[in-house]
């Protein structure tokens, strides 16, 4: 089956509950498939597991990100201070970065999940920066090239 997830991510997710490795684990199937063809960088971070999704390896061409954290896991958006947003569904207060938190599997049926995802593409599109010559993000292709960024030896999370 295409786009499984690496034996690091799942390596790194064991410590969460199932339920959150689940959520984790299916809403990064919804990413794949709204933004693939795109690279993904996975961190064992400090106080969560990350996933970055972008045109690149490179964190600045960065779209958006999952965050697993012990009672949830967030889907950020690095330009959604940017994205329209009138229903207020984002959440954050920061220059950049907004997100939405999920604590269920319920909540991944949400439409603004998708809908959120598209939008940030969608500027992401507008930016020469972000995909230039890089892979061509929401493309036909569903590849998806993941790379374990780094894993921080000091944890403040579930071990």
């Amino acid at each position: 089956m295409p786009n499984q997830p690496p034996a690091e991510l799942i390596e790194f997710l064991k410590p969460y509950d199932r339920a959150i490795q689940k959520l984790a684990l299916d809403l990064r199937k919804i990413v794949i498939e709204e933004l693939a063809p795109c690279h993904e960088n996975i961190y064992d971070a400090y106080s969560a597991v990350a996933i970055g999704y972008g045109s690149s390896e490179r964190f600045s061409d960065g779209i958006c990100h999952i965050a697993v954290y012990t009672r949830s896991v967030n889907l950020g958006f690095n330009e959604g201070a940017l994205l329209d947003d009138p229903e207020d569904a984002l959440l954050g207060s920061g220059k950049r970065i907004r997100h939405l938190s999920l604590k269920s599997q319920e909540e991944l049926a949400r439409p603004e999940v998708r809908l959120f995802l598209r939008r940030a593409l969608a500027l992401a599109r507008a930016d020469a920066r972000k995909l230039g010559e890089k892979i061509s993000m929401g493309g036909k292709s569903r590849t998806v090239v993941s790379t374990v960024k780094a894993i921080y030896k000091k944890k403040r999370r579930p071990t």
